[in-house]
């Protein structure tokens, strides 16, 4: 069966403790994109002139011809707007994705970023789109980006960013390069562990939210007021998060040529007004807060549902639903994917397979359920999930005059309804088990048998969650 690759789940509701340094309440990671001279152009080898993020509206690739107006623009980011970017955020940590062949063409700049302590990370060899790109052709890509920018900065990147990636990229960038983080990703406030490459793989993601390239888009910032205000509000709500015990990043993406426009760099200085206001404010480049992550929050390791092969699948979940393996046989089949690989998961597509049955499935499901303080348990016969669960809610350790109560409830019941009487015992106590045992036992059997499958999925759901706890 072919499994849905996405994780539309992350973190959950079980949002991990951040631990960021010094205790801060937020960490601001600011990003400056170096493309300028890695952008398409025909002196570049490229087919056609570049039409991305420029203030053209409508720009469209020039085939086999030169853009005058197109060029000047990415010129503008490295010959003033980088100077001023630099002068606003040199006393800052600052990660920049730097295109390798542009950084090969800045010398200046790149000894102003390396003497500001800036982390150089990786944007790949070209500033151009890798969608239609052959797995081989992106590849050797990475390669001579990797060689290009350690030939140009003097050590190898740490962190990896292509932006303009395909489905193959972050696969490909993980066995290529030996990357703190790829930032191929906006899917988190906080950066997350993925498989990729055949390992773990960080992930640090990044912005389109928070980032300069709204201006340069229909959808987008059209004054300064604009950016700076999103800024502010994006940070306040994050710090506000913080406050609360559950931290985040707020990831900032600039362009030279973009905010480096005088009008756009004000709004970028009164919003690190803004920020540095407050305290608990860590200011980090990705390399830090993807260091910081990795020692804090290793890799999970437990049970991963969705990369398991059917047998194993159910030899882990078959006994979740009393005594009847098909369901966890029928879920597997349901395309699982990382969203799957927890209790809720896990539950929810046992759960599906067990609802859409037949009423003739569902009361085998029931009648598989033991007596609860009933004959099977005084042998010890139960499962070992039923035992411990019995157990815990003291029906182990009753009395001559409990167990006979239990026993006559249980025929009764039974008698009425054809099935036993279930319901999860870890939600309840002895007393209010043997209440909830004299309020059902009068219902008709269509009301009781809602009623007992509810019970089941809640029981199976409890044992799921301290499975996957364990």
């Amino acid at each position: 069966m072919t499994r849905y690759p996405r994780d539309m789940t992350g973190y959950g509701d079980t949002i991990p403790a951040a631990n960021w340094p010094d205790g801060a309440k937020i960490a601001v990671q600011i990003v400056l994109n170096y493309e300028e001279g890695g952008e398409n152009n025909i002196l570049h080898g490229d087919p056609a002139s570049e039409a991305f993020l420029s203030e053209i509206t409508g720009a469209a690739p020039w085939p086999g011809q030169r853009h005058w107006n197109m060029e000047s623009i990415y010129e503008y980011g490295s010959r003033a707007g980088f100077w001023r970017v630099h002068d606003l955020l040199k006393d800052i940590p600052v990660t920049v994705y730097g295109v390798a062949t542009a950084l090969a063409r800045a010398p200046q700049q790149l000894r102003a970023m390396q003497a500001a302590g800036w982390e150089i990370a990786s944007h790949g060899l070209k500033w151009v789109e890798h969608k239609d790109m052959s797995a081989e052709e992106e590849r050797a890509q990475i390669r001579e980006a990797i060689r290009l920018h350690t030939e140009v900065v003097g050590s190898p990147p740490r962190g990896w960013y292509t932006g303009r990636c395909s489905m193959n990229t972050v696969d490909l960038a993980a066995q290529e390069g030996d990357f703190a983080y790829i930032a191929d990703s906006y899917a988190d406030d906080l950066p997350y562990w993925v498989k990729a490459g055949g390992k773990d793989q960080l992930i640090v993601p990044y912005t389109m939210d928070c980032n300069d390239m709204r201006f340069a888009i229909q959808a987008g910032f059209t004054t300064g007021d604009q950016f700076e205000r999103y800024l502010k509000d994006s940070f306040d709500m994050l710090y506000a998060e913080g406050e609360a015990g559950a931290p985040k990043m707020l990831s900032i993406g600039l362009h030279c040529r973009l905010v480096g426009r005088p009008g756009r760099a004000m709004a970028l200085q009164r919003a690190l007004a803004h920020f540095r206001l407050h305290d608990g404010v860590w200011f980090a480049t990705r390399e830090q807060i993807a260091d910081h992550w990795a020692k804090t929050h290793p890799p999970r390791i437990g049970l991963m549902p969705s990369a398991m092969d059917k047998a194993t699948f159910v030899a882990e979940f078959g006994g979740i639903f009393e005594h009847s393996p098909w369901i966890a046989e029928a879920a597997h089949d349901l395309g699982l994917g990382p969203t799957h690989d927890n209790a809720a998961g896990v539950h929810n597509a046992l759960a599906r397979v067990f609802r859409r049955a037949s009423d003739d499935q569902r009361l085998g499901v029931l009648t598989a359920h033991p007596d609860l303080a009933g004959k099977l348990a005084a042998a010890g016969r139960l499962t070992q999930e039923s035992t411990a669960e019995q157990a815990g809610a003291g029906l182990d350790m009753l009395t001559d005059a409990e167990r006979a109560t239990f026993e006559r409830l249980n025929a009764d019941y039974v008698a009425r309804h054809g099935f036993p009487f279930i319901i999860a015992v870890k939600d309840n106590t002895k007393a209010s088990i043997l209440d909830a045992f004299h309020r059902r036992i009068g219902n008709d059997r269509a009301t009781e048998f809602s009623e007992a499958c509810r019970q089941v999925e809640r029981i199976a759901e409890l044992r799921l969650i301290e499975k996957f706890a364990s």
